[in-house]
Order: C-alpha cells, then sequence, then structure tokens
C-alpha cells in the first residue's frame, strides 16, 4: 500500500465538484484502490461498486487489457493535435465506434467528457440547419428532470432545478421543456417500461404549436434518465417523439452519456427501444472511463450536409485541445476489445433479469415507495422525510458504504448501475445490504 494510502491527504484545496464539501471533508470516505467489481477504501476495506463508479466502469475496474494499452500509448506518443493533424489511433477509434452505433450515425466528433458531447451535438444541431438554409431553426427542446452536464448549452436543455439555479440568468434563449414521464400513482413498482405515460410525448406537439416548428432546432432526451433517479421511458413514448420530430423537420438528441456501452443489453439504448436518433451522445463508458473522453456520433446525413456544404477550408468552427487524445482513444479501443471479446453487452442482457428480481425485493422494505428498473439500472425510492428532502437518502448511501456497498443517491433516490461484469451472487450481495440499511435507517 503506497503513502497515500495510508496517511489521508490536506483537502484543503481541492474544492469537490457535486460534493457538500464541509460535510464531506468532516468525514471524508477516500478509495485508494480498484480492480474488477471492488473498490478497496483508505481504511483498507472492500468495497462492492454498485455504480460502476459514476455509471462509467462497465468493464470493470483496472482491467489488465486497458491498463496495458494506456501504458504502452503514454510510452509511446503522449499527445498529439487533431487541429489540422491527426494520428491513427483517433481514426482507429472512431471506426471501432462507428462498428457499435445505430443506424447511420457513423461520424464521430471526439470531445472530453458527457457535458462537451453534449453541446457539441447542439451546436452540429445549429450549423446543419443553417447548412440546409433554416438557419432560424435555433430553438431546443429538453424535459424537465433531464441531466445533460454542466456546460451552459447542456445546463440550459437540462430540467434539473438545482443545476439550474445559480445560473439562471445567463442561459441560452428559446429553450422550452417537455414534462417528465415519472409518475409513481400511475407506474409505481414498474419492471421495464412503465405502460402509462406514452401519451405525454404528445406535448411536443404542443410545443410546436406554441413556438412553430420552423423555429425549433432539436429535441433532446436521455433514453432513460440517470442522474434523476433512474426514469425509464413509457412503452412507446420514445417512438412517439421520433415520429412527431420526423413529421416537423427537428432532429433527435439522445443522450447515452450513461445509458451507452451495453447498460442495457445493447450498445446503445437506441438499440434497444428501436428507436434511432440522429445525434446521439457518449461518454463514461466508451473507454471504460480510463481517461476523459466523449463523443457524438452523427448521421451521415448531418455529416455531409454540414462538410460538404461548406466552402474551402475548415467546416466546422469547434473542437477541444484534447479531442482524440491518443491516451483517451488507445483506452477506447482496448475497451471496445473487452467489450466484444468477453461478450459483456450479450452478458448484461442475461443478467438483468437477475437484477430486476432482487431489486424488486426491495418493495415493502421500510420507506420504499417505489422501485423501478431497465437492463443493469435501477432505482429505489424512499419516501422523504420531512423538512429534509434527500436526507433520508444520504444516511442510506452513508450506511450501505460503511458496509462495504458503494451506492449513488439522487434527492431520496437511491441509484444502481454495476459494471456489466457482476455475477449473481454480488447483485444479491448488493440489493440485501440495501434492505438491511433500509430497516435501519429513520
Amino acid at each position: 500500500m503506497n503513502d497515500r494510502a495510508v496517511n489521508p491527504p490536506d483537502m484543503s484545496a481541492f474544492w469537490m465538484p457535486f460534493t457538500a464539501n464541509r460535510q464531506f471533508k468532516s468525514a471524508p470516505r477516500l478509495l485508494s484502490s480498484a480492480k474488477g467489481m471492488y473498490y478497496t477504501s483508505h481504511d483498507g476495506r472492500r468495497i462492492l461498486d454498485g455504480t460502476a463508479g459514476l455509471w462509467c466502469v462497465n468493464a470493470g475496474h483496472c482491467r489488465d487489457e486497458i491498463v496495458a494499452a494506456v501504458q504502452a500509448q503514454a510510452a509511446e506518443m503522449d499527445f498529439a493535435p487533431t487541429f489540422q493533424m491527426g494520428h491513427p489511433v483517433a481514426f482507429e477509434a472512431a471506426t471501432r465506434i462507428a462498428k457499435h452505433t445505430p443506424g447511420d450515425l457513423k461520424r464521430i466528433f471526439f470531445v472530453n467528457s458527457g457535458s462537451e458531447a453534449v453541446d457539441t451535438a447542439l451546436k452540429i444541431a445549429l450549423a446543419y440547419h443553417r447548412a440546409r438554409g433554416e438557419g432560424q431553426r435555433t430553438r431546443f427542446i429538453g424535459r424537465e428532470r433531464g441531466y445533460h452536464g454542466v456546460g451552459f448549452g447542456g445546463t440550459t436543455v437540462g430540467g434539473i432545478p438545482a443545476n439550474r439555479k445559480a445560473y439562471s440568468g445567463a442561459m441560452l434563449p428559446g429553450v422550452d421543456h417537455l414534462p417528465h414521464t415519472l409518475n409513481i400513482k400511475e407506474a409505481a413498482f414498474s419492471k421495464g417500461q412503465p405502460a402509462w405515460g406514452a401519451h405525454l410525448a404528445d406535448e411536443l406537439e404542443r410545443i410546436v404549436a406554441l413556438h412553430d416548428a420552423s423555429t425549433i432546432a432539436a429535441v433532446i432526451v436521455e433514453p432513460v434518465a440517470g442522474s434523476t433517479g433512474v426514469i425509464v421511458p413509457p412503452q412507446g413514448y420514445l417512438q412517439r417523439l421520433r415520429e412527431i420530430c420526423d413529421k416537423h423537420g427537428i432532429l433527435l438528441i439522445f443522450d447515452e452519456v450513461i445509458t451507452g456501452w451495453g447498460r442495457l443489453g445493447t450498445p446503445f439504448a437506441a438499440q434497444f427501444f428501436n428507436v434511432t436518433p440522429d445525434l446521439l451522445t457518449m461518454a463514461k463508458g466508451t473507454n471504460n472511463a480510463a481517461a476523459p473522453l466523449g463523443a457524438v456520433a452523427a448521421s451521415e446525413r448531418i455529416h455531409d450536409t454540414i462538410v460538404n456544404g461548406a466552402p474551402a477550408g475548415i467546416e466546422l468552427f469547434h473542437g477541444y485541445t484534447y479531442s482524440g487524445h491518443p491516451i483517451a482513444t488507445a483506452a477506447a479501443c482496448a475497451t471496445i476489445d473487452l467489450y466484444e471479446r468477453d461478450q459483456l453487452f450479450a452478458r448484461a442482457a442475461k443478467m438483468a433479469p437477475v437484477f430486476e428480481a432482487e431489486i424488486h425485493k426491495l418493495r415493502g422494505t421500510k420507506h420504499v415507495i417505489d422501485v423501478r428498473n431497465i437492463g443493469l439500472i435501477g432505482g429505489v425510492e424512499l419516501a422523504s422525510r420531512a423538512g429534509a428532502p434527500g436526507a433520508r437518502a444520504y444516511d442510506a448511501f452513508v450506511r450501505c458504504f460503511e458496509k462495504g456497498v458503494l451506492v449513488r443517491m439522487a434527492g431520496d433516490i437511491l441509484a444502481f448501475s454495476p459494471p456489466l461484469i457482476i455475477e449473481e451472487e454480488q447483485i444479491a450481495e448488493l440489493f440485501r445490504t440495501v434492505g438491511e440499511v433500509l430497516k435501519e435507517v429513520d
């Protein structure tokens, strides 16, 4: 064990993201190493990872093949620009990704995160309509309770109030939101897609009528909303969104930062739901979170309209210093090798019924008011304490960690998204521990 694992660091300098800094630093929870399905905590305890890190380590931690690819690339070439230059690994990674993307979404634009992927997709949508001679299409439609990262574009089309409040005076103009689809009264304890709620997609027609279709560039949704507490789309909902977008010439963007790379048992949720968007964002599992990497998959139609319609020179004035970074893309190639070799998407599909059976055993447990799931994603919603929303789930999160299980919390919802390599007995351990904790929590 190295020195950093033994001696707690000075925590004053690091301003932690999405964290109650004062609370955390008074009683820190530190992770010092990881392998396979487990973290090791700072005090030497083994922690079962019920969240794939942060929805991202789909192939399991510290896989030898990914570690070797990162080490080899760092030794061979640490960085190469992709502005008017290139390097082979970025092109290889794009080709490997395009093998798994749905439909004709075969043009890959590299970024460094899900947030950047969303803002890039929004820009591509605007550029596409301008190239077609419809530059007046500048409006975006997001969805309540949606999470699309923390850029100004993603925050604006997102629908989580706390993420927007401090910045509300500087949001993108001309953005509207669909209603979210969660209704516990009508669809509590649904297994997979709820039967209730497809009609909510028709709210898009109302919004189109209000603003006029000729002003709307794109609709952006998560096929399954993750960060807001696991909201599974009703049966027929996504299909209806696709129909309405097609009817009015509006692009459909799927934010698959969470659902991408096997989480539902298919490469992307688009294939699971049999609905192909025009643009698709990804990050997290693209390279197993070994290094920052995200991407936008664009349809050939969108790509060709922008690229072939531009005058000589740069066609899209957008990109990042680290777009297609050698180390990040080398990790992506190694990760996709693992997905294919170990058939992890098929494995996730096989384990999904086991996951569903175990998580729904929590129905009837103290405080539980809803359980929802699809693929290897699950959410358990708890009744809130009077005057203290989120406190009960936070206490459960901390107690689970103390008992050797890592879960996520969003408000009073416990969220689960384990690595795709999880075994049946580990699924049982995960939800057995959660059940024990909920019996203890006030």
